[in-house]
């Protein structure tokens, strides 16, 4: 080989390594580790409904609308467009388009219009690196860049990171933010014509983009996209490169490519559902708030939020006399527990009423709202059946002596009409002998948050004592809407996805959960005096003092439940589940019927073990031969009490009279005849007296016939036993607490047949004294002990209880 020759060869060979050497290094550097390009950009979070609507976009950690959005999310109408405008040559320049710079150059140095000469990569970098590349310096330090990301990056992430990162005006980056913000919809969506208006604004937001004034806001802070002659200019020029590139598309869209396109606004950004969004966004690093995409894709149905909304404004301007000024409503689809609507209160930018506080997931006393789970559980554990007569009388548990809402008395009371007229001393003599679970333990099985001790609370509980939210309110009422099953609520669809895979926990039977909701359908609408039709399951309630009205419900698919009142916990005559709070929850039922947004009741099949039964209707048990009228009602097989009905007999009176015969007379008397008398006992026969509505009293002195009779305890549920005494006062298990130093004499108190006159009581073996039936025996512990009361009617039938006395510390 000559010299010339050898010389030639080394030059190629150092040539080839030091390109082979700047390959490896370029690998090197593509392959090594590095931070994907969006890392510590702060992202936007769009809350959607149901339908994909937009509700709300937050603003990222640095105060920008940014949202990033994958490369394959985005329109390809929007990406070809771009670089069509921008960046031709991107997919071959190694970031750095030589032939555009020079040209960009001579254009200016000619006076001529300023030809952009940037690259997207070189775009991409002079925004990540904060770059003022307006100087020479400046400019050199842009190439620099483009070049190093080039190196370390694909194309698609270049040019993913770019439509992410491009301006569009004030505070708006990306496509993402900004097909949100000017079109309301999902840059995967964008049509041709809003591609091309998207495309151009990067180059001169400021000029291409105008403060305008948006109906019903003010121009401060709303830049838009306005039809000005430069962003006109810009895409016909840009439709004119396209109508070249891509003829097919051009011929397609015709004339529709250019026309004018809405100016929207971060101005005009919806806010929809703010308390419902505010909760979302307080919990969006929780599982299953956030979807995969970065957003939130809530439940909420925009129609029926804007019915609530609505119906709530009208109706508290309508009652704004009576001090009505706030509400809260919570409505929920049972069948897939998702929630439709959330109105956390009547104004959220009202501070007068604390309007930004989500009042339904605020801790209230319920009132009278969970009673129709103490009937639940009482279907369940064998008590009763809606036509099981009760007990509305005064009556006291103890130190809990309750009262009903009117102050009145009705006497005895079938369980349904109990619950539909929200009887207090029936529910509460219910409550009392309900276990395993009792109400307490039902509330707990249901997640009742921050409950006391079931000591703290005592039978109170069953009239308010304690709290619940709207919000868990609606659960309980969607596990009668649901056949008894519970499943937790869910706010986004991811949730409603968990929810579907977890487990169901089966708090009540079909059956029980059947039978309460058509119990509460029979509660007669307050403007036309009969039950809702189509059919409305409700319950009203008002707590202590006037401070809460509710009322919760199943219709259709769906479970609503209403609030009124003040956050505060202010007082108020008017806050009275039946005046303040049904009609608002009937008026937001009817609107959303007649607007068609309930899809009408859920597909369910009556529990195999369900009966309808006819029952005297006096007692609520079987009827005999002298029951004058009779019901059907509900029956669960196996569980629901049911016997002969005894509290009709047949006696001789004399026709003329109407006097009892007795004895003898019977026979004798020439004009005696047979009747049919109800043999109350005598709390009852007290009641009516008081109720103007006296029963038969005068019977034989002593009786002979063997009866039995129906009667209505002080435990509140009809059943049929023998007519001996029944001890009232004490209750069972009750613990005495006796002070020496000023002694408080126990009140003792008992029932007993139609006819007896006196009964007597005993401690032990020990006369204590007599008294009437239905009456008060003061009786004093002499020490701490353990003691056996005993009460005894004039025909030696007794009734006894156990009573431990302690000694007060």
């Amino acid at each position: 080989m000559s010299l010339r020759g050898w010389r030639v060869y080394r030059r190629v060979r150092v040539g080839g390594a030091a390109i082979a050497w700047l390959v490896f290094l370029l690998l090197g550097l593509r392959v090594w580790p590095h931070a994907p390009l969006q890392e510590g950009l702060g992202t936007s979070t769009p809350l959607l409904a149901r339908d994909g609507t937009l509700l709300r976009l937050t603003l990222a950690g640095d105060q920008q609308y940014r949202l990033w959005t994958p490369l394959d999310h985005i329109a390809p109408v929007l990406v070809d467009s771009a670089l069509l405008y921008e960046d031709r040559a991107f997919w071959w320049h190694p970031g750095v388009n030589p032939l555009a710079l020079v040209r960009s150059g001579l254009s200016m140095a000619q006076g001529g219009r300023r030809a952009g000469g940037s690259t997207v990569t070189m775009q991409l970098a002079r925004r990540l690196y904060r770059i003022d590349s307006r100087t020479l310096a400046g400019k050199g330090q842009q190439i620099a860049f483009a070049l190093w990301l080039e190196a370390r990056y694909s194309k698609r992430d270049i040019l993913e990171a770019y439509l992410n990162t491009a301006p569009y005006g004030g505070n708006i980056e990306g496509v993402g933010a900004a097909s949100l913000i000017y079109f309301r919809h999902e840059a995967a969506k964008l049509t041709l014509p809003q591609a091309l208006t998207l495309a151009v604004i990067p180059q001169n937001p400021v000029q291409r983009l105008a403060t305008r004034t948006v109906v019903g806001q003010a121009a401060a802070g709303n830049m838009g996209i306005a039809q000005n002659a430069e962003l006109e200019a810009a895409r016909g020029r840009l439709w004119a490169l396209w109508q070249v590139r891509y003829p097919e598309s051009a011929r397609q869209q015709g004339a529709e490519a250019m026309l004018r396109l809405p100016a929207l606004s971060r101005g005009s950004l919806p806010f929809v559902a703010p308390h419902l969004t505010d909760m979302l966004i307080a919990q969006a690093s929780q599982e299953g708030v956030r979807s995969a995409d970065g957003a939130i894709h809530t439940t909420l149905d925009v129609p029926i939020q804007r019915t609530l909304e609505r119906v709530i404004d009208a109706y508290l301007k309508a009652r704004a006399g009576v001090g009505l000024r706030n509400a809260s409503a919570l409505l929920l689809d049972a069948s897939t527990m998702e929630v439709r609507a959330v109105v956390g209160s009547a104004g959220y930018a009202d501070a007068a009423i604390d309007g930004q506080f989500n009042g339904t997931l605020g801790k209230r006393s319920p009132g009278s709202t969970l009673k129709p789970f103490i009937y639940a559980l009482a279907l369940d554990q064998g008590l009763l059946h809606p036509r099981t007569m009760l007990k509305d009388a005064p009556t006291s548990f103890g130190p809990f002596t309750p009262e009903n809402f009117d102050g009145q008395f009705v006497g005895p009371v079938a369980a349904q009409d109990a619950l539909t007229r929200s009887r207090n001393i029936p529910a509460v003599s219910v409550a009392a002998r309900l276990s395993q679970p009792n109400l307490y333990q039902y509330l707990k099985m249901n997640q009742v948050s921050r409950l006391e001790s079931e000591a703290h609370y005592g039978l109170a509980l069953v009239l308010g004592g304690g709290e619940v939210t709207p919000e868990e309110l609606a659960r309980m009422y969607a596990v009668l809407a649901n056949e008894g099953q519970a499943r937790p609520l869910a706010y986004t669809q991811e949730q409603a996805r968990l929810s579907r895979a977890g487990p169901v926990q089966q708090l009540l039977s079909p059956a029980a959960a059947f039978i309460t909701l058509d119990m509460l359908r029979q509660t007669p609408r307050p403007d036309t005096g009969s039950p809702a039709q189509p059919p409305v399951a409700w319950k009203t309630g008002t707590s202590w003092g006037f401070r809460d009205a509710w009322t919760a419900g199943v219709f259709g698919r769906h479970v609503l439940v209403v609030w009124v009142g003040d956050f505060e916990g202010a007082s108020n005559p008017a806050f009275v589940g039946i005046d303040a709070a049904a009609p608002l929850f009937l008026r937001i039922v009817d609107a959303l019927r007649a607007q068609r947004l309930d899809p009408g009741e859920m597909a369910h099949s009556q529990p195999a073990d369900l009966r309808r039964v006819e029952v005297c209707s006096a007692t609520g048990s079987l009827p005999d031969g002298l029951c004058p009228a009779r019901a059907e009602t509900w029956f669960i097989a196996g569980k629901s009490p049911i016997a002969a009905s005894r509290l009709h007999q047949t006696v001789w009176v004399d026709a003329s009279s109407g006097k009892r015969l007795c004895g003898s007379e019977a026979g004798s008397t020439p004009n005696a005849r047979q009747v049919v008398v109800e043999q109350w006992g005598s709390e009852m026969q007290r009641l009516f007296r008081q109720s103007g509505l006296p029963r038969r009293t005068d019977e034989c002195p002593n009786p002979t016939w063997d009866h039995a009779m129906t009667s209505i305890t002080g435990d509140g549920v009809g059943a049929t036993r023998s007519d001996g005494p029944a001890i009232s006062s004490p209750l069972r298990g009750l613990r005495y607490m006796l002070d020496a130093r000023h002694p408080q004499a126990l009140l003792l108190r008992a029932e007993a047949a139609a006819g007896i006159k006196k009964i007597y009581w005993f401690a032990g073996d020990s006369l204590l004294g007599s008294g009437l039936p239905g009456e008060s025996f003061a009786w004093t512990p002499p020490r701490p002990g353990d003691y056996t009361l005993r009460v005894v009617d004039e025909s030696g039938r007794a009734d006894a209880r156990e009573l431990h006395v302690d000694l007060l510390p």
